[in-house]
C-alpha cells in the first residue's frame, strides 16, 4: 500500500469536489486564524450578553479581547460547579449561556474521579458535525480509494441519565450517535460502516459488540479500515473475538443470530445480512482456534489500510500491542476533542504515532494558552498572562484554556500541550498529558506521561522472553512506612512456558525506578522516604474486569480509558485478587545531587 507521508500547504489533492471545498475551508480558517479567533470571541460574547455569568463580572456588553481578559477570571470546573448545579437542578434562567442548555456532556469518569457535567447547547452539534466532516477529506489526501469499501468501527453508546431538572446527561459521543446528525445521515461512500446504526445505538454492550463483530466478519473483504475511538476500545474488540469466536463461527455457518441478541431492532437490522456461509465460518475457526493472534487484523480483514484509533496521551502504551495484533498496520489519530469542546484535527494522520500533532481549528471556540510555568496558579495567585493562538512558541508547553459558545469562559481544560509548529497561521500541538499528578508518596510527584515512559522502558526487558505489557495501572501504597509505588501489570506472553522469571521482573522494577524523576530517586536512594517499587503481575483479562466494573458504575464504554492510578477500594481488591506474583526493585536507583537541566519539569 502506497501512503503519502507528506502534506504540503495548501492541502491537496482532493479526492472529489466536496473534499476540495472542505480542504479549502481548512486553509481559509488556518490562514486567518487570529482574525477568526477575534470574530469567534465577539460572537460568543454577543450571543451570551444576557448571561448572568457575564453580567456578574460587569462585562457591560464589551466584545473585545482586552476587556474580556481584564474582567473575566481563569476558572476550573470547581469554580463553575455551583452554576452548573443550578442548571442541573432545573434553573432555566440564562446562567452561563443565553441559549437554552439542552443537555450535559459527561466526562468519562475514569481519569479524574467524579464525572463532570459540561453544559451544551443545540447549536454545538452543528459545530461538532463540521469538524467530523473535515476528517475524511484530509484522510483521502493520504489514502486513496476509501470510497471503494467500508470502515469496521466499534462504536458504542451508554444509557443516558437525567439531572434532577430533567436534562439528559451523557457522554459526548453518545450525544452525537443519538442525534439526527448521525442517525439520519445521508449515505457517503467515504464514510460507510459495516455496523448497522441500530447495533451502535444498542445500550447493551455485549449485544452491540457481538453484532458489530459479526457484521464485520461477514463483510471482511469490504473492510478498508478498522477502528474505535480509543486504542483500548479496539483491543477490547479483539479480546471479544478471542473469547466469542466459536459462537460467531457457528452463527455464520448456520446463517443464524445468537439467542443472546434480544434487542428486536438489532436483530432486524442484520436480517438481510445473515446467510449460511460454511466457508467463512471455517476461515474464522482456522484464524482463531490456534491461539496465534499476531497480525490477526490483517489476516481477518486483509484489505485494511490502517487502524483508526487515538494512540496519543495515555493511549500510547497500547501501541506495541496494536502493532502485534495489527501486523504493523499504520495507526491514524484523526482528531482532538473532549466533552468541553472539539478542538482540532491531525493534518498528517498517517504519521508515526509518536509524532502526532493536532491543528487547532480557530472556528471551534476561543482558545487561550496558559504557559506551563503558570499552570499551578491558585485563586490567591496573581492573574496569569494567557497567550493567544497566534503567540504560542514552538517547543513550549501550555495548558489549554477555552471559551465556548455553550457558556464556558476562560475554562482550564487540564490538557498539557507542546507546540510543534504551525499550519499556515494556526498552531499545531502534541498532546503531552493530563495535568493531574498520578502518584505521590511524599514530596515526589509522578504524572501520567512519566509513569508511561517508565513502563515502556521496563517493558523492553520483557522482549527477549516474548512478553508485552498489555495494560497497567498504579497505586501509592502508604499503609506501611515508608510507602511505595505499586504497579499492576497484565502481560501477553507468546509462550507462557518461557515467560520472564523473577530476576527479569525485579530488573523491570529497578528500570522503572531509574526512569522516574530526580525527586523520586532522591527519596528512594538518599532519604529512604520511599520504599522499593513493586510490580504485581495479574491474570489475563483482569483489566477487562476493571473496565466492566467502571461501566457498571456509570463510565462510558466509548470513552473508557483504563485508570493509570487507582485508589478505590473495590478496584484495588479486584486487582489484588487476580495477582499471580509480586516483585520488588532489588536495590535503590541511581541518584546524583546534581540535578540535570533536562530533568526540570514545568509542572510539578
Amino acid at each position: 500500500m502506497a501512503v503519502d507521508s507528506t502534506l504540503s500547504s495548501p492541502l491537496r489533492p482532493p479526492a472529489c469536489e466536496n473534499d476540495a471545498k472542505k480542504l479549502q475551508f481548512i486553509e481559509e480558517m488556518t490562514r486567518n486564524a487570529d482574525h477568526v479567533q477575534e470574530t469567534v470571541l465577539a460572537e460568543i460574547l454577543t450571543q451570551n450578553a444576557a448571561a448572568e455569568y457575564l453580567k456578574r463580572y460587569n462585562l457591560g456588553g464589551a466584545t473585545d479581547r482586552r476587556t474580556f481578559k481584564s474582567k473575566l477570571p481563569v476558572v476550573t470546573y470547581e469554580d463553575l460547579q455551583p452554576d452548573i448545579q443550578r442548571i442541573a437542578n432545573g434553573d432555566r434562567s440564562p446562567i452561563l449561556s443565553a441559549h437554552p442548555i439542552t443537555e450535559f456532556l459527561t466526562s468519562s469518569g475514569t481519569s479524574a474521579g467524579e464525572r463532570k457535567l459540561m453544559p451544551t447547547i443545540k447549536e454545538e452539534l452543528d459545530r461538532r458535525q463540521l469538524l467530523y466532516s473535515l476528517l475524511m477529506p484530509v484522510m483521502n489526501v493520504f489514502v486513496p480509494g476509501l470510497d471503494k469499501g467500508k470502515g469496521l468501527y466499534f462504536l458504542f453508546v451508554k444509557s443516558e441519565s437525567r439531572t434532577p431538572g430533567g436534562l439528559p446527561a451523557r457522554p459526548v459521543l453518545t450525544s452525537y450517535y443519538k442525534s439526527d446528525h448521525f442517525r439520519t445521515r445521508p449515505f457517503d461512500p467515504y464514510n460507510a460502516y459495516t455496523s448497522p446504526t441500530e447495533a451502535i445505538l444498542c445500550a447493551d454492550s455485549f449485544q452491540s459488540m457481538y453484532v458489530q463483530m459479526l457484521c464485520g466478519l461477514y463483510q471482511r473483504q469490504e473492510v478498508l479500515r478498522v477502528g474505535a475511538v480509543f486504542a483500548s476500545g479496539l483491543l477490547r474488540a479483539i479480546r471479544f473475538l478471542q473469547v466469542h469466536w466459536e459462537q460467531l463461527a457457528k452463527d455464520i455457518a448456520l446463517g443464524t443470530l445468537s439467542e443472546k441478541i434480544t434487542d428486536v431492532s438489532v436483530r432486524a437490522s442484520v436480517a438481510d445480512l445473515l446467510r449460511p456461509d460454511p466457508e467463512l465460518a471455517q476461515f474464522v475457526v482456522r484464524q482463531c482456534s490456534g491461539g496465534n493472534w499476531a497480525g490477526i487484523v490483517r489476516r481477518v480483514w486483509p484489505n485494511t489500510k490502517y487502524l483508526d484509533v487515538i494512540v496519543t496521551g495515555a493511549m500510547a502504551q497500547y501501541i506495541p500491542t496494536l502493532e502485534y495484533l495489527g501486523g504493523g498496520l499504520p495507526m491514524a489519530c484523526t482528531m482532538y476533542a473532549s466533552s468541553e469542546c472539539y478542538f482540532g484535527l491531525n493534518l498528517k494522520p498517517m504519521c508515526d504515532p509518536a509524532e502526532v500533532s493536532y491543528t487547532i481549528m480557530p472556528n471551534m471556540a476561543y482558545f487561550e494558552f496558559l504557559p506551563c510555568e503558570f499552570s499551578n496558579i491558585t485563586a490567591r495567585s496573581p492573574p496569569p498572562k494567557l497567550v493567544e493562538m497566534a503567540e504560542v512558541e514552538v517547543g513550549k508547553e501550555y495548558e489549554l484554556v477555552v471559551t465556548t459558545y455553550a457558556g464556558l469562559y476562560r475554562y482550564r481544560v487540564g490538557d498539557i500541550l507542546r507546540v510543534t509548529g504551525y499550519h499556515n497561521a494556526a498552531p499545531q500541538f502534541h498532546f503531552i498529558r493530563r495535568k493531574n499528578v498520578l502518584l505521590s508518596i511524599e514530596t515526589d510527584k509522578t504524572d501520567e506521561a512519566e509513569l508511561q515512559k517508565a513502563v515502556e522502558r521496563a517493558a523492553q526487558l520483557l522482549k527477549p522472553c516474548g512478553g508485552t505489557v498489555v495494560e497497567y495501572t498504579s497505586y501509592a501504597d502508604t499503609r506501611n512506612i515508608p510507602g511505595h509505588y505499586v504497579i499492576y501489570w497484565e502481560l501477553m506472553l507468546r509462550d507462557p512456558a518461557s515467560g520472564p522469571d523473577m530476576e527479569v521482573l525485579e530488573r523491570c522494577c529497578l528500570e522503572m525506578e531509574e526512569s522516574l524523576n530526580v525527586v523520586y530517586r532522591q527519596s528512594r536512594a538518599a532519604d529512604g522516604s520511599i520504599g522499593p517499587l513493586e510490580i504485581r503481575v495479574v491474570k489475563g483479562g483482569t483489566f477487562e474486569e476493571v473496565m466492566d466494573y467502571a461501566i457498571s458504575r456509570g463510565a462510558s464504554i466509548n470513552q473508557y480509558k483504563a485508570p493509570r492510578c487507582v485508589s478505590a477500594k473495590p478496584i484495588l481488591e479486584l486487582l489484588d485478587s487476580r495477582v499471580l506474583s509480586c516483585h520488588f526493585s532489588p536495590r535503590a536507583p541511581k541518584w546524583s545531587p546534581y540535578r540535570r537541566l533536562d530533568e526540570c519539569k514545568c509542572d510539578s
